[in-house]
């Protein structure tokens, strides 16, 4: 009897202390996750004064030959921008909630202008994340087998020279090969009745040259991370304990080493999605690359506050995974 109660009461502190956990873990992401939203809206307003200091402004800039000046300033009227900028920014944040993003300067709503190619731009940078923590992951193990040999020198030394490579010029030099000298891949990409790319091998080369530089940075992290986590003592047991090589690197290494992988993964959306509006420039991508370079020309406010939503929207979210990744690996060791 007396062993049932303490077993019961075994399993109730536990369920406790599991819950206590859980709670401390939703209040922990919901105040990271509070935080990331102001700095987003904060980038926002940047985005805003920084329009707004441009020389011009969406009247100007989408004016028609001919307009006269009193057209123009009629416009100006119309799209509110004789309003102040802190006004128009307060307006457009709360309309936000109700999906809202405004219109742009021309005239169309702004959640039409995105709803085609943001989606095209998530494909491309997502194909593009994919392939970068696949490779880069593969290379660092396989490096990590060979700790001090040529292969591990070899990928070293080629991941820190990708690494420095922009991606126009990674674009460029896949171009000359695989569409100019091979012809075995199409150099443009053309859009379907969808607005989506026409065929898969459309994606290969814009992919590639999005993935490339980020492999580069992406295998040093992964083999920095596993060389860190090699030293661990529970590693050094499992050598001692003649495990095969294999074994050690698949079951005590790389789990360590996870948060450290997915925190540079993490880092790479950013720099992908910003490196898409290149890269979808020199291959004709149908993506948000040409939205927002058309909308910087015009000084259209509304749309390139929407192209860094949306953007910032997916980077917050990756990040949030990677930090539930780093707190998974770091509750599964305490």
């Amino acid at each position: 009897m007396a062993g049932r109660l303490t077993t019961k009461a075994a399993r109730a502190a536990t369920a406790g202390a599991l819950s206590t956990r859980a709670a401390r873990t939703a209040l922990r992401f919901g105040s990271l996750l509070a935080r990331r939203a102001l700095l987003l809206a904060a980038l926002l307003a940047l985005v805003f004064v920084a329009v707004e200091v441009l020389p011009g402004d969406a009247a100007d800039a989408t004016s028609e030959r001919g307009e006269s000046a009193a057209d123009t300033e009629r416009r100006r009227a119309l799209l509110g921008l004789d309003r102040p900028v802190a006004e128009r920014f307060w307006d457009w944040m709360t309309a936000l909630p109700r999906g809202d993003f405004g219109t742009s300067a021309r005239g169309e709503p702004v959640r039409d202008l995105l709803s085609g190619p943001f989606p095209n731009t998530l494909l491309l940078g997502g194909l593009a994340l994919l392939v970068t923590v696949t490779v880069s992951v593969a290379l660092g193990c396989w490096a990590a087998l060979r700790p001090g040999r040529a292969v591990d020198r070899t990928v070293s030394a080629s991941a820190t020279a990708v690494l420095a490579l922009p991606e126009f010029v990674v674009a460029v030099a896949l171009v000359l090969v695989f569409a100019l000298w091979t012809d075995l891949l199409p150099a443009v990409t053309t859009a379907g009745a969808d607005g989506a790319p026409a065929s898969w091998d459309m994606l290969v080369l814009p992919v590639m040259a999005l993935a490339i530089p980020q492999i580069g940075w992406n295998t040093r992290i992964v083999r920095a991370a596993l060389a860190d986590e090699a030293k661990a003592p529970h590693v050094e047991t499992a050598v001692l304990d003649g495990l095969p090589a294999h074994r050690i690197l698949t079951h005590h290494v790389l789990p360590g080493a996870l948060p450290a992988i997915a925190t540079g993964a993490a880092t790479s959306t950013g720099m992908l999605l910003g490196g898409a509006v290149v890269v979808e420039t020199i291959f004709n991508y149908p993506g948000i690359g040409s939205v927002l370079a058309s909308a910087v020309a015009d000084r259209d406010t509304p749309v390139i506050a929407a192209v860094v939503m949306v953007t910032g929207a997916v980077i917050t979210g990756v990040l949030l995974l990677a930090d539930l990744v780093r707190a998974r690996a770091a509750g599964g060791r305490g």
